[in-house]
């Protein structure tokens, strides 16, 4: 990697934290120099736009979710384990305060208004949505999870036991959103379980 894109990704980090902190709209060329010690025009020069910047950001994030909780769960034996895998590197991140956050704090952001963020937005979460729906049905293929069972319909409730424990972990303060994230998500594996 050369000097310019380190230093690219160096930005894009501290980027990340700003987002975290102050959420993706808020997010300036202008800020992000000031935080970096850099010039505006420096780091116009690898954005070019308050719009580019949030979406290099968001694939920047994308990018460190896929690596901390996707290719983790990929590695695990297929099935309930690796449905376990995915949710303890869920956690992980968002109790690091990583990519998970950062993509619930945008949602709320962009939810309403049309554009290239909101668009991506939508992506990363359907290929998100698709992802979990993909590891069910090969734990239908080995045998762990009932036929009949509904992948989409495990994937949507799944996805909303992370939201709920991002909202009662963040917003909350919830000292037991860790323990009833997992035990609501021990309640959707003992219901997809073949009996």
């Amino acid at each position: 990697m050369g000097k310019g894109e380190l230093t690219r990704q160096a930005v894009l980090a501290t980027a990340a934290e700003i987002a975290d902190r102050i959420g993706l709209a808020g997010l300036t060329i202008g800020s992000l120099a000031s935080q970096m010690e850099m010039s505006k025009s420096g780091l116009f020069g690898h954005f070019r736009s308050k719009e580019s910047l949030q979406l290099q950001v968001l694939a920047y994030a994308r990018q460190n979710f896929i690596e901390a909780v996707i290719h983790p769960a990929l590695a695990a034996p297929r099935g309930e384990r690796r449905v376990r895998v995915l949710v303890e590197g869920w956690l992980a991140c968002g109790l690091k305060r990583k990519a998970g956050c950062l993509f619930v704090s945008a949602d709320t952001e962009f939810d309403d208004q049309p554009g290239p963020v909101r668009d991506q937005l939508v992506r990363d979460h359907r290929d998100l949505m698709e992802s979990i729906a993909q590891m069910f049905r090969s734990g239908i293929t080995e045998g762990e999870f009932r036929s009949d069972a509904d992948p989409e319909q495990f994937a949507h409730d799944l996805y909303g036991v992370m939201l709920g424990f991002f909202h009662a972990y963040r917003l909350m303060k919830d000292s037991a959103a860790v323990s009833r994230t997992r035990r609501a998500v021990d309640v959707l594996l003992d219901n997809a379980r073949i009996r």
